[in-house]
């Protein structure tokens, strides 16, 4: 049994092959179209709209591991930017792109790495560390990518920080514990159609 949950967990964190890919693609073109489509709160009318799915990358971090979450936030801000009218090369690429790749990557490596579905679904402890590291991460990447923007002339950098940070921080922390705990439970139900059970 426990040379199983180690070989589960092994496989949600190794995210290689053709079938990582894949999921790479999937949740990247996921994500960047949810963030152009379904945003219908504006922040700042025609600049800024509530990011609802901003959790995204961290919840496929966290259940299929950091490298798909990186993926899933790279592609998803680079498909966004495009579906948006909103593609920089330097910034999309680079600041904004690494960045949301980021917030996959990072609650991914501290809370979902070692830990088997049901784990991730029962431990009390994997909400409250989902929140905090999404929250750091959310940080890191609105300072960061704040900062991209600030530099290439399109906002003033405590503006967007502010702006930016409202429309991504607050649902990156609130759905990502509560994604995590409902698909790793309705997944660890599923296990035999999952690749790496």
């Amino acid at each position: 049994m426990e040379n199983k949950v180690s070989l589960q967990s092994e496989a949600r964190t190794s995210s290689t092959g053709v079938m990582s890919i894949v999921f790479w693609v999937v949740f990247g073109v996921l994500t960047g179209v949810l963030w152009a489509y379904v945003n219908p709160i504006a922040l700042v009318p025609g600049v800024i709209h509530l990011r609802i799915f901003a959790f995204l990358p961290a919840v496929v971090g966290i259940i299929f591991g950091p490298k798909t979450g990186f993926f899933a936030g790279y592609i998803g801000t680079v498909v966004w930017a495009l579906l948006a009218g909103t593609f920089l090369p330097a910034h999309s690429l680079l600041a904004d792109g690494i960045m949301v790749g980021f917030t996959g990557w990072l609650p991914a490596m501290m809370v979902g790495r070692g830990k088997t579905l049901a784990q991730l679904g029962h431990d009390k402890s994997v909400v409250i560390k989902s929140a905090l590291w999404s929250l750091v991460a959310g940080v890191i990447m609105i300072v960061i990518a704040c900062a991209s923007l600030d530099f290439l002339g399109i906002f003033d950098f405590w503006w967007s920080v502010l702006w930016i940070g409202i429309s991504d921080v607050p649902p990156l922390v609130i759905g990502t514990p509560i994604l995590v705990v409902f698909l790793a439970r309705r997944l660890e139900k599923m296990q035999t159609m999952i690749p790496w059970s």
